[in-house]
């Protein structure tokens, strides 16, 4: 007599970056998968359609903790084989970030320096920082030499193309038989105890009325074709007030973007900060005064009350996933493997490891 063998079930919330990575890994591995999703397949609410999807550990030490740089650098290796993967082709470069700055910002680019310097302290195994004269910056950058008598170089950073990696997310998921239901806002709360299964809550802001330190932030972003422009690298111009990057993706496209506003507005991008990016990045290189623009864009991360993301248990086989702020793609990985290992045990210790916070919902209400 034969026996039918019934697939694990499991539910993800919200079909963005986390919710797509962690569904394909879900469906790879054997699970019966579907994703619920408030908006439509291209993810226009998320916050990955918008990102310049840098994977910069050590630039981002400047601004945020070590245990995020430990996430990153753990991403660095987990991206070539998560892309590995997928059946679509998805840009990915691995060719550093250079830092650049203009003589009246001296005092910015010590800053920089110190924070950088610590986190190397730190965490000896990152790649030590180079520190470039004019022909060092040349010889990376040769459009830039002239313009630039100094700057840093961190060897080992790379970068990716958010929205082929989104396509191609999506494809994978069709793939695999995943449940796709778009337009679909759901809650934790729609599934009741009679649901057995696991349920995986990766809404970002969509999750605001269940985790209520999560708030938005607001980043603007251009996005620009310019053939005359031949950068190779991520570039950040450091600026006391704009500090700005610029991501060249294929087809001479590039992605400009600096602002950190602590709201959750979604209206227009203002004149002011369109003109800031984009004089800014002229001063970079003169080959951007004839690109055109392709899009100006603005969308919200979600953050945590402390910046740092967080895996939180809801109950027995129910966890958020939350908090990835300005670095969801610096981190998305890492987060995927902790996910994945408190799953199969219910601890983490990658999550121990990289100070990723993994909280119990009854704890913080008890």
């Amino acid at each position: 007599m034969s026996t039918t063998t019934v697939s694990p079930r499991a539910v993800v919330l919200g079909a963005g970056l986390m919710g797509r990575l962690l569904a394909c890994e879900l469906g790879r591995t054997g699970h019966q998968v579907e994703i619920h999703d408030a908006s439509t397949s291209d993810a226009p609410a998320s916050a990955a359609h918008v990102a310049a999807a840098m994977l910069a550990p050590l630039a981002e030490s400047a601004v945020t903790e070590l245990g995020v740089v430990e996430m990153g650098r753990h991403s660095l290796v987990r991206w070539p084989e998560l892309i590995a993967t997928l059946d679509q082709p998805v840009y990915f470069q691995q060719r550093g970030t250079l830092v650049l700055w203009h003589r009246q910002d001296a005092a910015e680019a010590a800053r920089f320096q110190q924070q950088i310097a610590a986190t190397a302290r730190s965490m000896p195994r990152l790649p030590a920082v180079e520190v470039l004269d004019g022909r060092g910056v040349t010889q990376l950058e040769p459009a830039l030499g002239e313009r630039f008598s100094q700057g840093l170089y961190l060897p080992g950073e790379g970068q990716l193309d958010n929205r082929e990696l989104l396509s191609a997310l999506l494809q994978r998921l069709q793939t695999l038989g995943v449940a796709l239901h778009w337009n679909s806002a759901r809650a934790p709360a729609d599934f009741d105890a009679s649901f057995n299964g696991w349920l995986f809550d990766c809404r970002g802001l969509g999750a605001r009325g269940d985790w209520h330190a999560l708030r938005g932030v607001r980043g603007e972003v251009i996005r620009i074709h310019a053939p005359e422009v031949t950068l190779k690298r991520p570039t950040r111009l450091l600026h006391p007030r704009y500090p700005i990057y610029i991501a060249p993706k294929p087809g001479s496209v590039f992605v400009i973007g600096a602002t950190e506003i602590e709201s959750d507005d979604l209206s227009p991008v203002s004149v002011r900060s369109t003109l800031e990016l984009l004089s800014a990045a002229y001063t970079v290189h003169p080959g951007f005064a004839e690109a055109r623009v392709l899009e100006i864009s603005a969308q919200c991360r979600p953050v945590l009350r402390d910046n740092l993301p967080a895996l939180r248990w809801l109950g027995p086989r129910r966890l958020q996933i939350n908090g990835l702020y300005r670095h969801g793609f610096l981190i998305a990985p890492a987060m995927l493997d902790a996910t994945m290992e408190c799953m199969a045990t219910g601890r983490s210790e990658l999550a121990e490891r990289m100070a990723l916070r993994v909280e119990h919902a009854e704890a913080l209400t008890s």
